[in-house]
């Protein structure tokens, strides 16, 4: 995961191209975060295959971001395409229901393209 900062944000959101962006928003001594952390470790080809380029911030540390998305707890997952954002999840909710999503938002963007 390639860490961003308030700073680098919109240059790595632009950098992506076409890509589907995650951007994982964490904070230190969070339990949910933590969750996570362990699950992409156990589950790296997984989360890999959902083919999503991956950002990371910590927001407890760089609040100006956390303030820019009104974020109100952590871990949150905020997903853009060509830099619009297509939407969020709001703490961990497992691997399975993550992947629903993720895939979820790639319909939409093939739905999209095909109109």
């Amino acid at each position: 995961m390639q860490p961003v900062s308030a700073a680098t944000f919109d240059g790595a959101l632009t950098a992506a191209g076409e890509a589907l962006v995650g951007v994982y928003f964490w904070g230190d001594h969070c339990f949910n975060c933590e969750q996570f952390k362990q699950a992409a470790v156990l589950k790296e080809a997984e989360l890999k295959a959902q083919g999503v380029h991956w950002l990371q911030a910590n927001v407890y540390e760089d609040r100006e971001l956390g303030l820019r998305f009104s974020l109100h707890g952590v871990p949150t997952f905020y997903f853009f395409h060509k830099g619009k954002k297509l939407g969020r999840i709001t703490s961990w909710p497992g691997l399975p229901q993550f992947q629903q999503a993720v895939a979820g938002l790639r319909e939409r963007i093939s739905a999209a393209s095909a109109t």
